[in-house]
């Protein structure tokens, strides 16, 4: 594949911070690009520190969070912990920023806006930038470690999409892969950069794909079903572009099933058979799915629509289990291969 995209994981050994640090080290040899931390302060260590060890234990692969948020994070301290682990990395820090999402609901707290993520964004880039900013202070603040580390947004609805095009150095896609989803959603990137008066070709490009972990048909499917009911309910115009039809009862109603979101209930066939009114063509257009061969045309063919593309994240469904083989039939030469392994063996060639 011409021009390849590189990869990043998003999932890791979570018990310790001995096992996260081994776990990068790991997914560093085997090949991906960027290890990008989740963040939910009451599920997880403070992902600053714990990339900040791996940073002295790793050489090229790239760290940061998918994603940090405006809610829990003053731009200001967002933006000093990622220029200090860009110093610590030797320059391979990039920073995501969201809405907050699980992170901030299990708080009791609202979300960013997307106006608040928007003026987040140019806040933190500007301080890295080594601007002196205009705060409503008494003198202006300024960063005065600032590095130039890049700040994507992880988006999925249209207006955020190009809102992050207007401020952004990238965006994370989060929009499954049915072709008129990415059609869009690049073109909202550029329509944003262009209004910004910026080279839409500067943007950069990520796609966050729900990739289904098993190779049980039964599984897949209930499982597929669930992520596209995790996307309709945080972004229902996913559904009204391509036209995709949502034929059941309020996905208000269903939630009250659902704990925390379609995307992470702890039984995701459980949730899927909720939404099994869903059609196949609904079920095919929000996850990775099926062989390694399967997996590596959907990645394809995305890449091919979307056209440039820098990083693609394979989010990992459900959960991996840390030190588990990956949860489908595996080669002799693979087995006991746990989920990044297996990725990077059987998917990442045949790009």
């Amino acid at each position: 594949m011409e021009n390849a995209p590189e990869f990043g994981l998003n999932r890791f050994d979570w018990t310790s911070t001995e096992a996260f640090v081994a776990d990068i080290q790991r997914a560093e040899e085997v090949g991906f690009g960027y290890a990008l931390i989740p963040w939910n302060p009451l599920s997880r260590r403070d992902p600053y520190m714990e990339l900040a060890v791996a940073a002295g234990r790793t050489s090229r692969i790239k760290l940061g969070l998918l994603l940090d948020n405006p809610v829990l994070h003053h731009p200001a301290v967002s933006a000093s912990s990622i220029a200090t682990l860009d110093e610590l990395s030797g320059g391979r820090a990039i920073l995501t920023y969201g809405i907050g999402d699980t992170a901030v609901r299990w708080l009791g707290l609202r979300p960013a806006r997307m106006a608040e993520l928007e003026e987040a964004t140019v806040l933190a880039r500007r301080l890295l930038a080594g601007e002196a900013v205009d705060v409503g202070a008494v003198r202006p603040a300024e960063l005065l470690h600032a590095r130039p580390v890049p700040i994507w947004i992880a988006a999925g609805g249209p207006k955020t999409i190009e809102m992050a095009g207007r401020v952004a150095d990238g965006v994370f896609l989060r929009v499954g892969r049915h072709p008129e989803n990415l059609r869009t959603a690049i073109e909202r990137v550029h329509a944003g950069a262009r209004a910004a008066g910026r080279d839409p070709s500067e943007i950069g490009i990520g796609l966050i794909f729900h990739t289904v972990m098993s190779d049980d048909p039964t599984e897949i499917r209930a499982t597929a079903r669930s992520m596209a009911a995790g996307y309709y309910e945080y972004s229902p115009a996913l559904f009204e572009i391509p036209g995709l039809p949502w034929d059941g009862p309020p996905v208000e109603e269903l939630k009250q099933q659902v704990y925390p979101d379609f995307h992470h209930a702890p039984d995701l066939v459980e949730s899927g058979n909720l939404v099994s009114f869903l059609d196949e063509e609904t079920a095919d257009s929000f996850a990775l799915f099926g062989s390694a061969e399967d997996i590596a045309g959907q990645i394809r063919e995305a890449v091919a629509i979307a056209g440039r593309v820098d990083i693609v994240v394979p989010h990992p469904v459900p959960m991996p289990v840390p030190g588990a083989p990956v949860a489908r039939a595996l080669p002799p030469t693979l087995a006991g291969a746990d989920y990044k392994t297996w990725f990077a063996a059987e998917v990442m060639p045949r790009l």
